[in-house]
């Protein structure tokens, strides 16, 4: 079988169980308790964070641990824009994660704020002088992911954040995407808030990060005890820190090799299915794309149907986010494209990492050709 949605999630990493499970038996205590358990859980935890911010290049005091990529993208955009904002103006684009629209919509029906979603080029791609545009003397912040799950495209983040800090508004990326396969961190990216996910990484899932700039104000969207410096109450889930922790080390150690691979699979793919069935296009950059991830179009199919044949053929995959799944509107991503409906339904996405060997490849490409095929043939 061929597991092609790593976008979606991956597998956890062996060795990321054997890091949390000293930390689930004799080392389970509560982090703030006074005693040798306590003790043992509270070292586990900065050991974890310290290993966390040598990867993103941060300081620990800077990391906050979190239950995924969802939770730190609400943290961010909520927390950044309500802690102490220069006005009630926020930006995004028109391909953000839910998580990140769904917490702007928030701070509009809520709270007043006028939210700016920028439109994208039709390979996803954010202009920088579209953001200038949009910026103003009232903006507090701007949300925009580094690379997106759906299409693959990766934004010239650097630019944008400078963009925004320019006339003195904060900047956070959602770096779930991303962080697999680039070097990701608050200085690499030049941005105030960064979140990402365990899940992606070999992590499990319900576990996450996020790096915010120290200076600057955060208001937390749960209180208590005033764990995490106060940004992020509640009993600290140590193993899931410390599995977090160790497969973001993991990914490091590996990044630049499995990326290289991964571009080279990615490209082999992209050309092989374009050859290989008639009318397919590729959503999203050719150029600024994300490795191992390679995503299309197949007008006049079906892309769920695609999907059913290709699980027939020991190919798993995807049409595009999980987090959608189970919806029946078409992908909002999509539309921004400039894509018809009609032609949005027929997306397929195959994600996959530095594993899948070139020999690989015409087995994959074959039965993606072979499973349009066969819908098409359905008529």
């Amino acid at each position: 079988m061929f597991y092609l949605d790593r976008a979606a999630t991956t597998p956890v990493r062996r060795e990321v169980l054997e890091a949390m499970w000293p930390y689930l038996t004799g080392a389970f205590g509560n982090p703030s308790s006074t005693h040798g358990i306590g003790d043992a859980a509270a070292r586990g935890l900065a050991d974890a964070r310290a290993s966390v911010a040598a990867v993103l290049g941060c300081r620990p005091a800077e990391v906050v641990f979190t239950a995924g990529g969802t939770e730190g993208a609400n943290t961010a955009v909520k927390g950044i824009a309500l802690a102490a904002p220069r006005g009630r103006h926020v930006v995004t684009s028109a391909i953000e994660h839910e998580a990140v629209l769904e917490s702007c919509r928030y701070l509009e029906r809520f709270h007043g704020f006028d939210v700016t979603v920028l439109p994208v080029a039709p390979d996803g791609r954010v202009d920088p002088d579209v953001l200038v545009a949009a910026l103003r003397p009232d903006t507090t912040l701007v949300s925009i992911a580094h690379a997106d799950n759906e299409i693959g495209t990766v934004q010239d983040v650097p630019a944008l954040a400078a963009a925004a800090h320019a006339v003195g508004a904060r900047f956070h990326t959602d770096a779930v995407q991303s962080a697999p396969w680039l070097p990701v961190g608050l200085d690499v990216l030049g941005v105030d808030a960064l979140s990402l996910s365990g899940h992606k990484l070999g992590a499990p899932k319900g576990t996450g990060v996020l790096a915010v700039r120290a200076g600057v104000p955060l208001e937390p969207l749960v209180h208590g005890g005033g764990q995490e410096r106060g940004r992020r109450s509640g009993t600290e889930d140590v193993a899931g820190a410390v599995a977090v922790a160790t497969a973001m080390t993991l990914a490091a150690a590996t990044r630049g090799a499995s990326a290289a691979a991964a571009t080279t699979t990615r490209d082999a793919v992209l050309d092989g299915v374009l050859a290989a069935v008639p009318g397919a296009f590729v959503t999203g950059s050719r150029t600024s794309r994300l490795p191992g991830h390679a995503s299309f179009c197949f007008p006049g199919v079906n892309g769920e149907t695609v999907l059913l044949e290709l699980e027939q053929r020991d190919v798993v995959t995807s049409s595009g986010s999980a987090c959608a799944a189970g919806s029946t509107e078409v992908s909002h991503v999509l539309t921004a494209l400039g894509l018809p409906e009609a032609v949005a339904r027929t997306a397929v996405r195959l994600t996959f990492d530095a594993g899948l060997a070139a020999e690989d490849v015409p087995v994959v490409v074959r039965s993606v050709a072979e499973a349009v095929e066969a819908v098409r043939s359905l008529g």
